[in-house]
């Protein structure tokens, strides 16, 4: 290697954490810190990449993260690799059934074939097997934990093109407070809000009336706000109030909210399991509730029938699904369960349909008449009046529901799934 040449290398980590604790967001957060002090920076904001929301065995959000260095020698690419499989090590839930780490590095520049490959890893579900054979394929130095599950994501993450991107700003705890109860000052968020939405979003969970910055588990993040720009959510967090200290704070550049998971062109016919899309129908069963409270219809585009459901952890959103009738058209957006329902996100109503209710002619008299029998139309029990029609009269219902669309709230939203602030 010329004395001149830079190397690229490219770092990817996926699969540390458990629904027990850890973040592999806090993990990169430590290794870039610890970087800093080798006088060692990455090129760009580190990426956390969201993978198919459908994965079978992923802990919280299914999120790979990554990020590259351009380094002066071989040394440094030693002591780079050292710095992170120490602390893959140190921090990895290894006790987690689920939790099995993968990191992956990559020197040059990210090829089709790999962007290819990054796509696919969200829209489908690789293996294992299938991962380590594509990273040798490319010259990629893969290592394993336990089962290695995490290099699937490592690659992707690597590999993923953005043509749409969001950020998110993670700020994280002392590791004395985790695992307690989070301290922050709530009218702070709602102020904060107030005054960087829409270019931040899904802070506060308008349906529940809550601050929705802060995670339910027992991991090291504090908080994450997301918005379109790194300086936007760097100016939110800077107008958090926290009543505990704050170790430190990340910003990622990510594929969140982006509908990235979503595929376009397909039908009914072709969609396949464990998939998402974005479908032009029509209904033709009016919705339903089952018990547990999730509420179900039928649609089709003409190559099959689908199933749809609004799941009870969606709300209120169930009581638009219910608003649905017969020959409405929409446009869902979603994915294929292993049950072959649509699990739905977010739906536009482009047609809605007129409905009537059937009814008996009203006489001279005021009076509604009855049928006076089989084929002998009506008449009249006030008067007498008779009609020899046994046509009824179509009665126009109005419809509870507008063109649009709809979402479901902040606390039921997929990572990936985009909300209407940012439909163009």
């Amino acid at each position: 290697m010329n004395s001149n040449d830079k190397i690229i290398l490219h770092v990817g980590i996926d699969d540390t954490d458990s629904n027990e604790g850890m973040c592999t967001t806090y993990l990169t957060h430590i290794i870039i810190e610890q970087l800093k002090e080798q006088k060692i920076y990455t090129d760009d904001y580190p990426r956390l990449i969201r993978l198919n929301p459908f994965a079978r065995y992923k802990t919280r959000g299914n999120g790979a993260l990554s990020f590259r260095v351009t380094l002066d020698s071989r040394s440094q690419v030693e002591l780079v690799e050292q710095i992170v499989l120490e602390n893959v090590e140190k921090y990895s839930m290894f006790e987690g059934v689920n939790t099995n780490p993968g990191v992956i590095f990559y020197e040059g520049e990210i090829t089709d074939e790999m962007r290819k490959y990054a796509i696919n890893a969200i829209y489908s579900i690789y293996t294992i097997d299938y991962a380590e054979k594509f990273a040798n394929h490319i010259g990629a130095r893969v290592h394993k934990f336990k089962k290695g599950r995490g290099i699937i994501g490592a690659i992707a993450s690597i590999s993923i093109e953005l043509p749409d991107e969001t950020f998110e700003c993670l700020a994280y705890r002392t590791q004395e407070n985790i695992g307690t109860k989070r301290k922050l000052n709530q009218e702070s968020i709602y102020h904060m809000d107030e005054k960087t939405y829409p270019e931040t979003f899904d802070n506060i969970d308008k349906e529940g009336n809550y601050t929705a910055i802060e995670p339910h588990t027992p991991c090291p993040v504090l908080y994450g706000i997301r918005g379109n720009t790194p300086e936007i959510v760097e100016k939110a967090h800077n107008m958090v109030e926290s009543y505990e200290e704050i170790e430190g704070y990340c910003i990622f550049r990510t594929n969140q909210h982006t509908d990235m998971h979503i595929q376009e062109g397909k039908s009914i016919k072709e969609m396949q399991i464990n998939s998402c899309y974005k479908i032009q129908c029509k209904v033709i069963e009016n919705p339903h509730d089952i018990e547990g409270g999730h509420v179900f219809f039928k649609v089709s585009d003409d190559t099959a029938i689908m199933e749809c459901a609004a799941f009870e952890p969606t709300k209120t959103f169930r009581n638009i699904i219910r608003k649905l009738r017969k020959d409405d058209e929409i446009i869902l957006y979603g994915g294929l369960n292993e049950n072959n329902t649509f699990n739905i996100e977010k739906f536009k109503l482009i047609k809605v349909s007129p409905q009537y209710n059937l009814l008996n002619p009203v006489c001279e008299c005021g009076k509604r008449m009855k049928s006076a029998g089989k084929n002998k139309g009506f008449k009249c029990p006030k008067c007498g009046n008779k009609t020899k029609s046994d046509k009824k009269i179509k009665e126009i219902i109005e419809r509870d529901i507008k063109e649009g669309f709809y979402e479901v709230p902040t606390e039921a939203r997929r990572h990936l799934s985009k909300p209407i602030i940012r439909m163009k």
